[in-house]
């Protein structure tokens, strides 16, 4: 199993979209997927799911956010274990790690979404976790167990899980922020990749993310050093590295260049492999070939603009190339009908995508 965090520092780069549509077509491809949403706005779980069912998880873990253990001692063992037997928040699944309490005797259900792909949602309430491990994190250094536990629970679960549900890949979204909870999730990932729209905020944002992840390698080397051998076992065997970059929502002109974009996206676009090799130090990249570094991911197959084609997939939480398989409203039947083979060619796009970025994880070893 390995474990991809989708991540820039500039937000509206179609960073939620683009995690959704990736994890569809490595399900379709027949790779068991599980995404898990780390960003506490939940952009993907309200694309994923109607947001009634999104009540329905939340709406039973609220007491449980407030006071885990004494939510737990007032309800019954049998309430507690039906509780457990049906899908449950990833805060929820986190909040006995942040209260420090003993974990949970079993593993709630993901949610499955498609065949192949399952989610474990986010919560508005993350930023609590995130609290949790940033007042911990210079225990990590003594060696504390708690706070090794806060800091490596995100992907002991990713693992656990895929132990139980056999999945081959696990995603995780993340938000826009350089916090101490994407600290610990890209860090603790197998390999990461950037999302970029072809303008100067994605440049400046590769340049703070490979300033962070500078910094972040450096924490963890001491931790690390610092750590017994045991304890180390709790953190991966490596820092995660790059997988590549994606060009996404950039305006189409074809025959003007290489990737047909208009020349004001294509100037942008083509600073980004400088960029990355400028700004992501060599360890963390080194192991993708120059093809690999100079090109997005996919190449061309994702790369321009979708229109309302997102919109209309997170309407009917589905992946673009499914609505027009849909029960459709009115309003929107003959306008995606009369566009069917627009939105299915998107599944093609899409496995392409896909398949890309399965050749750059084998890079990883």
């Amino acid at each position: 199993m390995k474990t991809i965090s989708v991540f820039n520092n500039k937000g509206g780069v179609g960073k939620t979209t683009l995690t959704f549509h990736l994890a569809h077509a490595l399900a379709s491809l027949g790779h068991k997927t599980l995404i898990i949403d780390l960003d506490p706005q939940c952009n993907l779980s309200i694309l994923a799911m109607e947001e009634e069912a999104i009540h329905k998880i939340w709406e039973p873990e609220d007491d449980f956010i407030d006071d885990f253990q004494q939510s737990r001692n007032k309800m019954p063992n049998t309430a507690f274990d039906e509780l457990l037997s049906s899908p449950r928040s990833i805060h929820f699944l986190l909040k006995p790690t942040e209260d420090g309490t003993d974990e949970l005797p079993k593993l709630s259900p993901p949610r499955p979404i498609a065949t192949n792909l399952d989610l474990l949602p986010g919560r508005l309430t993350m930023h609590m976790y995130e609290d949790k491990i940033a007042g911990r994190w210079s225990d990590v250094y003594q060696g504390d167990p708690l706070a090794i536990r806060t800091v490596t629970r995100i992907r002991q679960l990713a693992h656990n899980y895929s132990e139980l549900f056999s999945y081959k890949f696990v995603i995780m979204d993340t938000s826009p922020s350089l916090g101490t909870l994407n600290k610990v999730v890209i860090s603790t990932t197998d390999g990461f990749l950037i999302p970029c729209m072809p303008d100067m905020f994605s440049l400046y944002g590769v340049r703070n993310i490979g300033n962070a992840l500078t910094n972040w390698k450096k924490q963890f080397d001491i931790i690390y050093s610092l750590l017994s051998t045991e304890k180390r076992k709790n953190f991966p065997e490596n820092y995660v590295r790059l997988l590549g970059f994606t060009i996404y929502n950039a305006k189409k002109y074809a025959g003007t260049n290489e990737w047909d974009l208009a020349v004001g996206h294509f100037n942008y676009a083509k600073q980004i492999p400088g960029a990355i090799s400028r700004f992501i130090s060599k360890n963390i990249r080194e192991h993708l070939t120059e093809e690999m570094l100079g090109n997005p991911i996919g190449g061309k197959a994702t790369m321009h603009t979708h229109n309302t084609l997102p919109g209309m997939a997170q309407k009917y939480h589905c992946p673009i190339w499914k609505v027009p398989s849909q029960t459709l409203e009115s309003s929107d039947a003959t306008t995606v009908q009369g566009n069917r083979a627009v939105y299915e060619a998107t599944h093609q796009a899409y496995e392409t995508f896909a398949t890309d970025l399965l050749k750059r994880m084998e890079t990883l070893g």
